[in-house]
């Protein structure tokens, strides 16, 4: 009973706070909608600048993922060592696994805004859209790209806050950025008080000042911790450069041991820290490469079929926001057990971080099986969207089960810092996504038509689902229960 209590203490404040997020989305597109004649554009105009505006950072930013997963992998670790061993010297590993994400999270940043018109270009390739549009969606990219450090470093914080149990501060934090972000959207939108009306560059100028508010608030916060980091976060120490280190092993080891850079000790963090992620990024990858397929191919088939598919998509999302918080619990628990060397701990924390998430896809698939024509309705006042959805909404019936099982063993393998698995199970998977898409479309041949390039499309998702599931079900005990005596 304790543990499930650990669990929801863990789970409910990322839930609350992940809810918020669409929130953010819903306000800026809002305020869009009503700008229409600003700038000349029209409402469609500028509704559209903010959606591609926002796809191109959600691109961007999904590669950086790894900042936060492994982080907070590597602190859920050491904090179950510090548990254990609470002596650890003066830069204790808590402080300088957090003092590397920093590190690499801000300087990642500022290489985005040096780079920014070549960054613009290639993540503008995939993208289809009026001239009018990408002139929108440009400006706000230039004016957003300058919180890239602050938003890379509040991953950082939010995965060492996770690591080390804490889900109410990333929590306070995400609700404050976005609380602001919303403020200052419509106020900057539309001119309130001493606010200036600045339209359309107001709400992407209020993300900006959100998100270096989060990272305030985030340094602010960590202070509490400074029996677990001591002088990591010293300024010094903040702005030593991360390879001078590695470069002095190279020159130790080079002559005995011809290992260099990664001749250090295997639970050195920064070593650590850069090998996973490595493979967090291909991982990232391989979810990005099927985000993006599905979107791109549900757009060749016509306005109708793009819809119906976004909104199925939106109905998924909200699904993956409640089973983020187990995902996010079963990450810190399983990492803190492992660092304690506690196998009980860990079997205990998957079975019941899997009981709850099971429990929570059973309840959606009863929300989707009662509430979802209604839900189609309440986004959307186009009956044939509606109608056209209908014959969709068994898919939503199937990917809660996948859905739960894929996004706990997410959580529980980043716990375990397992990077390989991750990886090859994300590969696979958007191999899997798209070989069903391409067999599917060959079955059909000729007659295929837009209504069964979606079915076709929706099996490819749940195909997906399934085999990062089942690999990683499979991968469970060689690869997490090994690592606990």
């Amino acid at each position: 009973m304790k543990l499930h209590r650990e669990i929801l203490r863990l789970a409910v404040p990322s839930i609350l706070a992940g809810l918020t997020v669409p929130l953010v989305g819903m306000v800026d597109l809002a305020v869009a909608g009503h700008l229409g004649g600003a700038d000349t554009y029209s409402a469609a105009a500028l509704i559209g600048g903010i959606s591609v505006g926002t796809m191109l950072f959600d691109l961007l930013y999904w590669s950086f993922g790894f900042l936060r997963t492994g982080t907070g992998g590597l602190t859920a670790q050491a904090y179950g060592r510090h548990l254990a061993n609470p002596s650890d010297g003066d830069d204790p590993e808590l402080g300088r696994i957090l003092r590397r994400g920093l590190q690499t999270a801000f300087g990642a940043g500022l290489l985005l805004i040096v780079l920014q018109r070549a960054i613009l270009l290639l993540v503008f390739l995939p993208v289809d859209c009026s001239p009018e549009v990408r002139e929108l969606a440009t400006r706000y990219f230039y004016i957003r790209i300058w919180a890239a450090p602050a938003t890379l470093s509040l991953f950082a914080f939010k995965g060492w806050f996770i690591g080390v149990q804490d889900s109410v501060r990333p929590m306070v934090a995400d609700l404050l950025v976005n609380g602001v972000n919303i403020l200052l959207s419509v106020g900057l939108g539309f001119g309130y008080g001493p606010l200036p009306a600045m339209g359309f560059s107001g709400v992407a100028l209020g993300t900006v000042i959100a998100q270096w508010t989060g990272l305030l608030y985030c340094a602010i916060a960590v202070r509490r911790y400074r029996p677990l980091t001591r002088n990591s976060l010293s300024l010094s120490r903040l702005l030593k450069s991360p390879q001078s280190k590695c470069r002095r092993r190279f020159q130790e080891n080079a002559d005995t041991e011809g290992l260099g850079c990664q001749g250090g000790k295997a639970d050195e963090p920064e070593i650590r820290l850069w090998t996973l992620n490595r493979d967090l990024f291909l991982r990232s990858a391989g979810m990005i490469a099927v985000y993006i397929g599905f979107t791109m191919i549900s757009a060749r088939y016509g306005d109708m079929v793009l819809a119906v598919s976004a909104i199925l998509m939106k109905l998924l999302l909200i699904f993956s926001y409640f089973t983020d918080g187990f995902a996010y619990a079963g990450e810190a628990l399983t990492g803190r057990f492992i660092g304690e060397g506690s196998r009980e701990g860990v079997r205990t924390t998957v079975r019941e971080t899997f009981l709850w998430a099971g429990g929570l896809a059973v309840a959606f698939m009863l929300f989707y099986l009662w509430a979802g024509v209604p839900v189609f309705r309440l986004m959307t006042s186009d009956a044939s969207v509606v109608d056209a959805g209908r014959n969709y909404l068994p898919w939503l019936l199937l990917m809660p089960l996948t859905g739960c099982a894929a996004f706990t063993w997410d959580g529980i393998f980043i716990g375990a810092t397992a990077g390989k698995d991750l990886r090859n199970s994300t590969l696979l998977c958007a191999v899997g996504f798209f070989a069903v898409w391409i067999a599917g479309k060959m079955m059909a041949g000729a007659s295929l038509t837009p209504e069964t390039a979606l079915h076709i499309l929706m099996a490819a998702y749940f195909v997906h689902l399934l085999i990062r599931a089942l690999y990683l079900t499979l991968r469970y005990r060689p690869s997490i229960l090994s690592r606990t005596p």
